[in-house]
């Protein structure tokens, strides 16, 4: 596909048509499925606390719990992605949806902490099925003139199923064993399937090339390893001859994979797009936002729990702000977006997301919830203003018939930075709390000490078994040393959006350059070759 292709105007949307008739029911079913994904996307980062006490897990081994899913979820979105766009989009919207349900029947029984890591990855194939379809056939039934309403309420509903997921584990993990946090999913699969099947209009790219299958082996791969090399830094030391090792050879096959797509025939990823401003900075602004948003979730309910004491009810009732600052900052961008162009929210949205993260820094044991549930609440406003006007920017530079692909480009830019931004801020957190606990533990039993420094919930444990004054001062050093390494990611992580911020300012175009073009109708009729989709910037 070439995103500098002619574009063309496609003929009238025949508004009597079912497929235009139910268009709000089939995003509402879209809706209901990406809910699940943003579920869960956060969902675990409760659940990890009772997870840890359950299988004893380490805190690399909590990581992957959490980015073993999204790894495989990112490494396989491009390819199916291109499968949804080969054999039907609503087709593989329902075949994610039965792998996405039976791994968490798996995932909710699982007998180790092996276990549940692995049903996790497979839960990363079904959500790489369901999420690039459910923008696809988007953008297929909704006509021009709505889709900007439609995306803001697609991003909308994203965050607010991430928002939501600390707010559902907590309720589950109150009433029931930590297995529901992965069992709820499976009564909203099955209405999704049975609504899907009745609601959801089928589409395809009648001119598709051949797999990509050495794009999607090393696409894997590099992803894979990168985060890995992340995760496992903190525990073999940054300076490791493994660790260096672990990241020459995941930049290795990222130059592999750069060059493999370069050369082949049917890339996965046309590299050419990059050369869009409005592609290349959208996708930036996107995984600046994905990576604050998913950092600072795992960060947080460590805070919230651990330090502050809430129970993971109360933790995931006080993250419910996140939810509702998404909602509104993704459904007000659109108003914003007619009006001023797509750069000046963006770029706005950007710049509250650093100054909050920047705030961050100054939380204590004690801060108020009235100022912590604030700052949640502004960040999430500011995340909201960035998703829906940078997902349009993005998908209006892509070929209306590949719009599975296209969707698949802007999820992976959300996954691998949301895995990233879970395990930077997991790394920059757990190197800071290691060397910040090496004179509070020096005192302890080897096997205490070496607990004491892996995580700052192991600590409050041995804390709790020492007793006395001495425990009360390791629980206290522990929370300060996390205080202290949360504020470092945090500060971190406001540079990036800070950065992320003046660039989009600078460079990202307000506007689309194309032509009024009305949605493609892939089942009904050949697409124009080269089209765009159309959006309202």
């Amino acid at each position: 596909m070439d995103a500098s292709a002619e574009s063309h105007t496609a003929p009238p949307p025949d508004h009597s048509s079912s497929r235009y008739t139910r268009r709000w029911w089939t995003l509402a079913v879209l809706s209901l499925s990406l809910v699940i994904i943003g579920l869960d996307n956060t969902v675990l980062n409760v659940a990890l606390p009772s997870l840890q006490r359950e299988f004893d897990a380490s805190s690399s081994q909590l990581q992957w719990m959490v980015d073993s899913y999204v790894v495989v979820f990112a490494g396989l979105l491009l390819t199916l992605g291109a499968l949804g766009d080969r054999y039907g989009r609503a087709r593989a919207l329902q075949v994610g949806l039965v792998i996405f349900g039976g791994s968490s029947l798996w995932a909710a029984y699982a007998g180790s902490a092996g276990e549940l890591i692995a049903a996790r990855g497979v839960m990363g194939i079904g959500g790489a099925l369901i999420m690039p379809a459910t923008l696809s056939i988007l953008i297929d039934v909704f006509p021009r003139e709505e889709r900007g309403r439609a995306i803001a309420i697609w991003s909308g509903v994203s965050g607010i199923g991430i928002g939501l997921g600390p707010l559902v584990a907590g309720l589950l993990l109150e009433w029931f064993w930590w297995g529901s946090v992965f069992l709820i999913n499976v009564p909203i699969v099955v209405i999704a399937i049975a609504a899907g099947w009745w609601l959801v209009p089928e589409s395809r790219d009648p001119e598709h090339g051949a797999l990509d299958v050495g794009g999607a082996v090393l696409s894997m791969s590099a992803i894979g390893l990168l985060v890995y090399a992340i995760i496992e830094a903190p525990v073999h030391g940054w300076s490791d001859p493994l660790t260096l090792g672990l990241f020459v050879a995941a930049m290795v096959l990222v130059g592999g994979f750069i060059w493999w797509e370069s050369h082949t025939t049917h890339p996965m990823l046309d590299f050419t797009l990059f050369r869009n401003r409005r592609f290349s900075l959208g996708s930036g602004a996107i995984a600046i936002t994905f990576f604050a948003l998913f950092g600072t979730i795992f960060a947080f309910t460590q805070y919230l729990q651990f330090v502050q004491g809430f129970s993971a009810l109360e933790a995931g009732a006080r993250l419910l702000p996140l939810a509702a600052g998404v909602a509104i900052g993704a459904d007000r961008s659109n108003i914003l977006v007619k009006r001023f162009g797509t750069t000046r929210p963006v770029a706005a949205g950007m710049l509250l997301v650093a100054l909050v993260l920047a705030s961050f820094a100054l939380l204590d044991t004690d801060t108020p919830y009235w100022i912590v549930g604030t700052m949640i609440f502004l960040l999430a406003l500011g995340l909201g203003n960035v998703m829906a006007p940078a997902t349009e920017a993005v998908m209006g530079t892509v070929p209306e018939a590949k719009a599975g692909v296209g969707s698949a480009m802007n999820d992976v830019v959300r996954q691998v930075a949301g895995a990233l931004g879970v395990a930077i801020i997991g790394s920059i957190i757990n190197t800071a709390y290691r060397n910040g606990m090496d004179g509070a533990s020096s005192s302890l039993p080897e096997p205490a000490a070496d607990a004491a420094r892996d995580t700052v919930g192991a600590a409050l444990q041995v804390a709790a078994q020492v007793g006395g004054p001495a425990g009360d001062a390791l629980a206290m050093a522990a929370k300060s040393s996390f205080l202290d390494a949360m504020g470092l990611a945090a500060i971190f992580a406001a540079v990036i959006a800070m950065l992320g911020a003046a660039m989009v300012a600078r460079w990202l175009p307000p506007h689309h350059e194309h032509e009024p073009r009305e949605p493609l109708r892939a089942t009904q009729g050949t697409p124009h070759q080269g089209q765009r989709v159309p959006l309202d910037a």
